[in-house]
């Protein structure tokens, strides 16, 4: 494309100017100062036709990769029908995805509320606990990640976050991810429920032992409060099970999803709960309610999406993958264990914890320069996550590995100049 620079530094400018200074400061610090352009499957490519594989994948948004031809297709064809909703009438749409997600999530799940995105979804979930419960106090965990609205941001867990927000919402506690004399500790008669992810994401990717969601189902049970999984990050596939909860044989009261659901194409955010917690909407069904959640875009791409993830096993092959792709990486670690601390994850949903957390601003930008996108952390930004689409091949792993080595090599030697000076 011709005047191509001209055109990435008006965008910049443009940023600068009316959009968001320290964000396109940020950009240029790790590597990302080029133009995204086009995007199909696993690669994204700039405005000078420079290609990435892309293991940031939106944060976990892009699990079907870039443009899904078939999710295109659905979207092109409900665009000709009817774009959104009136929310005067029955829609087909939602109808059907509601069903669809009352039969691909555990256990008694059933009714659903569709929305926009992973925070109202989440903001959701918080308002049906407390209505649901007659009760105020939410529990979360420090460090976790809920959101940025008001009320996600209450029940995310890093105060760094928060500040310049207060006052927060009241009656929002925080005890330690894992620990389940705290959970105990925390319960009185006054707690709605406790929300939780089921692998930290923001945090840094932090897995949890195998016995503590059974044990945390337990307490809540006998305690007599709502469990809230926050699958916003880790549904649809992500950790090798369509939901992570899954993998710890757990059905939640209430549970959130989004990034995922729309195939990469729509925005579009759910919630998901119980029968009997959707007996409080008995008296005024419209107490909650979104203009644009549930709209017949959304939910055919939603609609497909599950469809494409069902018929692919797309679940199955993030194992796989994860499995193939954590391999090597904590090869890596023990060839550098000077860079790398650990590796974790599950599925396709893995953390580098480095030494230092300076190594990653010189770690991204070396990756963005050889093809290879990553995403940072922003509870723990000492971890650089890898989340590449599910459909990812073990040739374009192999790819990703060679470059990440060459990467840390660059790192390294960056590191030690400036440890010299």
């Amino acid at each position: 494309m011709e005047n191509t620079k001209e055109i990435i530094n008006e965008t910049a400018k443009n940023y600068k100017n009316f959009h968001n200074p320290s964000l396109a400061k940020l950009y240029k610090f790790g590597g990302y100062n080029s133009i995204e352009w086009t995007a199909e499957g696993v690669h994204i490519k700039d405005i000078d036709g420079k290609e990435y594989i892309d293991c940031a994948g939106g944060y976990g948004v892009f699990s079907l990769g870039h443009r899904h031809p078939e999710i295109v297709e659905a979207v092109k064809k409900q665009l000709d029908k009817m774009p959104l909703s009136s929310k005067l009438f029955f829609s087909k749409p939602l109808a059907d995805l509601s069903r669809l997600l009352a039969e691909i999530t555990p256990g008694d799940l059933t009714f659903s509320f569709l929305c926009n995105s992973g925070a109202e979804a989440v903001e959701g979930a918080l308002k049906l606990a407390r209505l649901a419960t007659g009760k105020t106090e939410i529990i979360s965990a420090i460090n976790a990640f809920h959101g940025k609205t008001c009320g996600d941001l209450s029940a995310s867990g890093r105060s760094k976050m928060q500040e310049g927000f207060e006052p927060l919402l009241p009656d929002l506690y925080h005890i330690p991810f894992g620990d389940i004399k705290a959970l105990e500790k925390a319960i009185n008669e006054k707690t709605a429920a406790l929300i939780l992810e089921p692998i930290q994401g923001e945090g840094g990717i932090i897995v949890p032992e195998d016995d503590y969601w059974p044990k945390v189902r337990q307490i809540c049970n006998e305690r007599n409060i709502l469990l809230i999984a926050d699958e916003v990050q880790t549904g649809l596939g992500r950790t090798g099970k369509m939901f992570a909860v899954e993998h710890y044989d757990v059905v939640p009261d209430i549970m959130t999803m989004a990034k995922a659901l729309g195939g990469g194409v729509i925005p579009v955010g759910a919630f998901i709960a119980i029968p009997s917690l959707w007996e409080c909407f008995k008296s005024n069904p419209l107490v909650h309610t979104s203009t644009f959640g549930g709209n017949p875009l959304a939910c055919v791409a939603a609609i497909k999406t599950i469809e494409i993830l069902r018929r692919d096993n797309l679940p199955e092959k993030a194992a796989l993958m994860g499995e193939y792709l954590l391999e090597h990486l904590i090869k890596l670690k023990e060839i550098y264990p000077e860079i790398i601390a650990s590796v974790r994850g599950k599925g396709l949903l893995i953390g580098i914890e480095l030494r230092k957390e300076s190594i990653g601003g010189s770690l991204i930008p070396a990756l963005v320069k050889r093809g290879v996108t990553a995403g940072y952390t922003l509870n723990m930004p000492k971890v650089i996550r890898f989340e590449p689409p599910l459909i990812i091949t073990r040739e374009q792993i192999n790819k990703v590995i060679l470059v990440l080595e060459e990467a840390i090599k660059e790192a390294k030697k960056t590191l030690s100049i400036e440890s010299e000076t």
